[in-house]
């Protein structure tokens, strides 16, 4: 069974604060690219400006990483934009990573 797990992703091809989520990515079975949402993604292994993972179609960057306990994953969080959550994980992303009760 591919491993999976919840993450961060946010999309930082048209400026430092892009459209963001909570999502489940599947990671590949060398771990050398992870897949979500029929979107594949590889490292950019350092190279990126605030960005650290592309969509090896489109060539798109995005911040991808675990997320916070307390919320605060935008890199700049006086951005009002909202960072949406994947409803098929949105139970376990606040009982488990934020410990709150879903609601």
């Amino acid at each position: 069974m591919p491993k999976t797990r919840i993450v961060y992703i946010e999309n930082k091809s048209a400026s430092l604060n892009g459209p963001a989520r909570i999502g489940r990515v599947t990671f590949s079975k060398t771990g050398k690219s992870i897949s979500y949402g029929g979107r594949t993604f590889r490292s950019l292994k350092g190279s990126g400006f605030k960005a650290n993972y592309f969509d090896t179609d489109t060539g798109e960057k995005f911040w991808i990483s675990g997320p916070r306990k307390d919320g605060k994953d935008r890199l700049y969080p006086e951005s009002s934009l909202p960072v949406e959550v994947d409803s098929d994980v949105a139970e376990e992303y606040w009982r488990e990573i934020r410990g709150r009760p879903f609601e």
